[in-house]
């Protein structure tokens, strides 16, 4: 009652002059960040002598300044305008203002070329008298402009892409260190000492440099060789079907079959071997050939006569490699080789280090079967992937954690020696410490997946896994299929639209691959968590998978780059959509809708961070 016998008062003089005063004028304009994110600035130009009041106000004192918006707002309005402060007698209270002059700031989310439409509610007051609150609406456009356009939204694309190589790198070069130790490999190190000696026998008053000098050479020829590889599968697939290679059915049955066959070889069933000739050939070969060819072929004959075993190896990494981006092949294959070439150039450099290198023996079988073991889980993922993409339901994800627990239970019963296998030695029972740690590990490993039979996340081996939505019983929600409780979720788009604009509701759009690793690495590091599960369920959730090999009730004719392209099944339907409506084709893919369809917001891809995840929702 108080505030308003103020209002009545300080609105008496406005009143009785009769005059329209308006000393507050707003200005109104937008400047576009990305595609999807624009910044409103509203100008606030004030008549001497006025004073027009903050967004924050003590509740009994007059109106704050208050902004709406038609569109999704990110962050607050903000603004560096000088504040004042000062007692008004007639509210008895500290109140705060701006004079001459105040500009606000707020970023949005619009689509291009969208109209940002709003209000601000404000009051004016001077030494003598206030206005009454008024309301002034506005209606902007934010034009685009290409630098900031492009500079603002490739950055993010730029450093998730930057990370994933970095990771691919890593992995190359975790494999070629492993590659250093496989059966296949160890015999071609004598080999090497052998060569580089008769070089040096043959070439008499060789200097110590020049000796480097060579041993370098050879390793560079074994990065040329491995990393020419890896652009060999770039240039013939492209970029495009680069991706479809790592997440397509076929392929990762064909992997999951030589991952098979190399685990048997190497449980002892049989020796898979490359004709000798054609090592035989390629070592006169560069006895007869003098400076870098020779050299060149030696390196040739490392890859020749290693490649059963690290054939399974190369083709993981670029199978993993391909769904990356376009340089990860290459990438990969430049960690693969680098680890590989280091060793083997350090014993062209120093031959006398090969008497500290351990013989082949009972410890190079043990590591032969571990390796086995490791060969005969991992092909497991390939399968995995084909069975998904099928429907075929042999390998949902209680088999497969299953088969995972078997496999790491017998690592570690084999490691402490008791179990054998055709090629082990009555040493094999003789448990090292190194032995006892890494069988320690392994039963750990196995007891610590023990969990994901009753629907556990089991994170640590989330990229290998099959998703949630194949797990049959989870404890404590019995029989259900859906990540998270009321969620409203459809694999089908224009199902999900249809609801969304029934219902008035935000579209979560997820493209998604059976044989995506971190499609699963984002589900259960991210979309699985309570607080983001929460503000999911304020979408319809719409999940495309790209490598479904479901087939369509009838083929879908579509142009694409100037060609017509048949579209058979629903994978294909869904990529398409992907490539050709956002311009992307690599998996996991995020977009928020409008009931609509309206995009949003940008698109998010693979990032663990979920506070970031979280700041990217809109609702």
């Amino acid at each position: 009652m108080k505030r308003r016998l103020i209002y009545l008062l300080l609105l008496l003089p406005v009143a009785l002059s009769a005059q329209i005063l308006q000393p507050i004028h707003w200005q109104a304009t937008a400047e576009r960040l990305t595609d999807s994110t624009a910044q409103v600035v509203l100008t606030a130009s004030i008549d001497q002598g006025w004073h027009l009041y903050t967004q924050d106000l003590p509740e009994d004192g007059p109106v704050a300044t208050r902004f709406e918006y038609a569109c999704p707002v990110i962050g607050k309005t903000t603004t560096d305008a000088e504040v004042h402060s000062d007692y008004d007698a007639n509210f008895e209270m500290t109140l705060t203002y701006y004079v001459t002059k105040a500009v606000f700031r707020q970023e949005v989310r619009v689509g291009m070329n969208e109209p940002i439409s709003g209000s601000v509610t404000f009051m004016a007051c001077d030494d003598r008298q206030c206005l009454a609150p008024e309301t002034w609406d506005f209606s902007v456009t934010a034009e685009a402009t290409s630098e900031t356009v492009t500079t603002q939204a490739a950055e993010p694309m730029d450093s998730a892409e930057e990370s994933s190589l970095w990771w691919i790198f890593l992995m190359g070069l975790l494999g070629g260190l492993l590659a250093v130790f496989t059966p296949c490999v160890w015999p071609i190190i004598p080999m090497t000492v052998s060569f580089f000696l008769k070089r040096a026998g043959a070439a008499k008053g060789q200097t110590a440099k020049a000796g480097i000098r060579d041993a370098l050479l050879y390793g560079l020829a074994i990065i040329i060789i491995y990393v020419g590889l890896g652009l060999l599968v770039t240039v013939i697939f492209g970029a495009s079907a680069l991706n479809a290679l790592s997440t397509n059915a076929v392929v990762n049955l064909i992997f999951f079959g030589i991952l098979l066959l190399f685990a048997a070889s190497f449980f002892g069933a049989f020796e898979l071997t490359l004709p000798a000739s054609w090592s035989t050939k390629l070592d006169n070969k560069a006895g007869a050939t003098g400076g870098f060819l020779s050299i060149l072929f030696m390196a040739f004959t490392l890859v020749i006569v290693s490649f059963s075993c690290t054939g399974p190896i190369i083709g993981t990494l670029l199978v993993e490699a391909a769904g990356k981006s376009y340089l990860a092949p290459t990438v990969g294959m430049l960690g693969f080789a680098i680890a590989l070439a280091l060793p083997f150039s350090l014993f062209a450099m120093f031959p006398g280090v090969l008497k500290q290198v351990p013989k082949s023996g009972g410890w190079m079988n043990r590591f032969k079967v571990t390796l086995a073991f490791l060969e005969l889980a991992l092909s497991l993922k390939f399968l995995s992937v084909a069975d998904l993409a099928y429907g075929w339901h042999l390998l949902d994800r209680e088999v497969f954690v299953s088969l995972w627990i078997v496999i790491f239970a017998l690592l570690g019963v084999y490691l402490l020696g008791l179990i054998s296998f055709p090629h082990d030695d009555e040493d094999h029972r003789k448990v090292s410490v190194p032995r006892f740690f890494m069988a320690l590990v392994s039963l750990a490993f196995a007891v610590y997946m023990l969990p994901g039979l009753w629907g556990a996340p089991l994170r640590a081996i989330s990229a290998f896994a099959p998703p949630m939505s194949t797990q049959d019983w989870v404890a404590g929600q019995g029989n259900q299929t859906s990540r998270a409780g009321g969620e409203v979720r459809f694999d089908d788009m224009d199902e999900g639209l249809r609801y969304a604009k029934e219902h008035n509701m935000p579209i979560f759009l997820d493209f998604n691959g059976y044989g995506c690793v971190n499609c699963r690495k984002m589900e259960a590091a991210v979309l699985s968590k309570p607080e983001v599960e929460a503000r999911l369920r304020h979408y319809v959730i719409v999940s495309l998978i790209v490598d479904d090999k479901q087939s369509l009730p009838a083929p879908i004719v579509v142009t694409e780059n100037g060609k017509e392209r048949v579209l058979k099944t629903v994978g294909d339907k869904w990529s398409y959509l992907q490539r050709s409506e956002y311009g992307a084709n690599a998996q996991p893919y995020y977009v928020q809708l409008s009931p609509e369809g309206k995009r949003l917001s940008d698109s998010y891809s693979y990032d663990e961070d979920t506070q970031k995840f979280l700041q990217w929702l809109i609702y």
